[in-house]
C-alpha cells in the first residue's frame, strides 16, 4: 500500500504528515526525539483497511513550530487543528511515548473526537522514568548534549545511545531508523525542540502531572500496547492503566523495550488488527 509524503497549512504552521489508505482513519503520534517516519514500518500493513495519517509534531522532523511552545496543552490544540484541517471528525489516536501523553490528554479533553485510543509505550500515566531522561532535565546537561549531539560524531552517538534505551535487542534496530536519527539531529531546531518538550512533561523526580488517576473517565475504546522489556517507562504502568478502565484491552510484546512499532511492527499490528476488528472500527 502507498504510503504519500505531504504537508499543510494549519494556521501558519507548515506541518509534514504521512498518509495512505482508505477506510476508517487512524492517526499515529511519534514520540518525542522522534517523526513519523517511526511508523514506517506499520503504516503499509494499518493502510490496507484504514486511512492512516502520521504527522510530525510541531517543532519535529518536516513541521515548523514558530511559538516555540512544546507543552501538552499546545500539542493537544495542535492536533484537534489538524482534524480539523484534513476535516477528521473522529479517528482512532495512535500515540507512542510523548504521542501517548497527546493522544490521552485529548481523549480525555475532547472524547467526541475519539473513535478509540491506542497507547503504545506511553508517558503521562505515572510518575516513574528512565533516570537518563530525567538527568536531561537539569539545567545545563541537555543544553550540552545539544550542543554535542549537532556534531557528525556526536549525531551517531546520539542515534546509538537513543538505541541502546529504545530497543531490546541491537539485531531488531533498523539501519533506516538510525539513519533516521542521524538526519534529525541535523535539522535546525530539532534537538531543542526535544529537550523544550522533555522538560515540559518531566522533571528531576520523574513525570509531570501523571494522568493514571483519570483514565477511569475515558468511555471510548482503549488498546495498550506495551514492551515488557521497556527501559524508558515501566511496564507496571500500563498493568495500573489497564486496571482502572472499563472498556480497555493489554496487548503485552515479549522481548520488546519502548518502540514496538519500530521493533516488533507484525507483533504490533496483530494486536491493534485484532482490537480494531473486535470494535469494528
Amino acid at each position: 500500500m502507498k504510503i504519500e509524503s505531504r504537508h499543510v497549512d494549519i494556521d501558519g504552521l507548515y506541518v509534514h504528515h504521512l498518509v495512505g489508505g482508505e477506510g476508517s482513519p487512524l492517526v499515529l503520534l511519534h514520540s518525542d526525539g522522534d517523526s513519523a517516519a517511526s511508523s514506517c514500518w506499520v503504516l503499509p500493513a494499518l493502510a490496507r483497511k484504514h486511512r492512516v495519517y502520521a504527522p510530525d509534531l510541531p517543532g519535529f522532523g518536516g513541521s515548523s513550530n514558530p511559538d516555540a511552545d512544546y507543552s501538552p496543552t499546545r500539542f493537544a490544540t495542535f492536533l484537534t487543528a489538524f482534524l480539523n484541517t484534513l476535516r477528521l471528525e473522529r479517528a482512532t489516536l495512535i500515540g507512542n511515548s510523548l504521542g501517548g501523553r497527546i493522544a490521552l490528554h485529548s481523549a480525555l479533553s475532547d472524547p467526541g473526537r475519539v473513535a478509540a485510543l491506542v497507547l503504545v509505550d506511553s508517558a503521562g500515566l505515572g510518575r516513574e522514568v528512565s533516570p537518563a531522561l530525567r538527568l536531561l532535565t537539569l539545567l545545563g546537561v541537555g543544553d550540552v548534549a545539544i550542543t554535542w549531539s549537532k556534531t557528525a560524531f556526536g549525531a551517531s552517538q546520539r542515534a546509538w545511545s537513543r538505541a541502546a534505551l529504545l530497543f531490546a535487542s541491537y539485531d531488531r534496530i533498523p539501519t533506516e531508523w538510525l539513519r533516521e536519527q542521524y538526519r534529525l539531529a541535523q535539522l535546525p531546531g530539532f534537538l531543542e525542540a526535544t529537550l523544550a518538550s522533555l522538560r515540559e512533561v518531566l522533571e528531576l523526580d520523574g513525570q509531570r502531572e501523571p494522568l493514571l488517576n483519570q483514565m477511569h473517565r475515558l468511555t471510548m475504546p482503549v488498546l495498550i500496547i506495551w514492551g515488557t522489556e521497556d527501559l524508558v517507562v515501566p511496564v507496571h504502568q500500563a498493568r495500573a492503566a489497564r486496571s482502572r478502565l472499563g472498556n480497555g484491552t493489554l496487548a503485552l510484546i515479549p522481548n520488546c523495550e519502548h518502540m514496538p512499532q519500530v521493533e516488533r511492527p507484525q507483533e504490533f499490528v496483530a494486536a491493534l488488527d485484532k482490537f480494531l476488528d473486535a470494535y469494528q472500527i
